[in-house]
C-alpha cells in the first residue's frame, strides 16, 4: 500500500528532537503567531516582504505552519506534513534573504531598510530558516522515528508474510 511506505520509519526513537525542533519550537508557535498577530507577523509582515494577496497568503501560511508543526510534534503523517514546510522554507529564503544578500528588491520582494546587506547579513538572518529546510528534509527523509504516531502505526500493521498462513508462503 502506498500510505505505508509514507508512514514507515526505521530511524531511532530520538528523531523526535528534531521533530520537536522543527514542529515545537518553530513551526507552530511561528504559525499561531501569524494567526494571533497578523499585522505584525501575518499579512503585515507579508505587505512589507511583497508577498502576493497578503490577506489571504498571511493566515493561509499560518495555517499550514501550525497544522504541519502540530503534526510533525505528534509524528503523524510526518513526511507529508514536511513537504509544505519545505515550501514554505525555500519562499521564505527567496522573498527575504535573497534581497538581503543582493542588498535590493528581487523581483516582487522588497529589501528591508538598515539592514546589513550581502553574504554575511543574510547568513546571519537566514540560519534559523536554513535549520528549518534542513531539519523538515531529514524528516521529509528519515519519517517520524520509532517514537511517533507514523512509527506506532506501522508496528501495529501486519507484515505481508504474518497474514499469509504458513502452509501457504511457499
Amino acid at each position: 500500500m502506498m500510505i505505508s511506505r509514507w508512514l514507515d520509519t526505521r530511524t531511532t526513537g530520538w528523531t523526535v528532537l528534531i521533530r520537536l525542533l522543527v514542529g515545537g519550537v518553530v513551526f507552530f508557535p511561528e504559525g499561531l503567531q501569524k494567526l494571533l498577530f497578523p499585522a505584525i507577523l501575518g499579512a503585515g509582515r507579508f505587505v512589507k516582504i511583497g508577498i502576493p494577496w497578503p490577506e489571504v497568503m498571511g493566515p493561509f501560511v499560518g495555517v499550514v505552519e501550525t497544522v504541519c508543526g502540530l503534526l510533525i510534534v505528534l509524528g503523524l503523517l510526518t513526511r507529508f506534513a514536511a513537504i509544505p514546510l519545505i515550501i514554505v522554507m525555500i519562499v521564505a529564503l527567496v522573498s527575504t534573504k535573497l534581497p538581503l544578500m543582493l542588498g535590493h528588491d528581487v523581483w516582487i520582494f522588497h529589501v528591508p531598510s538598515g539592514a546589513r546587506y550581502g553574504f554575511w547579513g543574510m547568513a546571519h538572518e537566514a540560519r534559523t530558516d536554513l535549520c528549518m529546510l534542513l531539519g523538515a528534509l531529514f524528516l521529509l527523509i528519515t519519517g517520524g522515528g520509532r517514537w511517533s504516531v507514523d512509527g506506532w502505526l506501522c508496528r501495529r500493521r501486519p507484515t505481508s508474510l504474518t497474514t499469509i498462513p504458513s502452509s501457504l508462503r511457499e
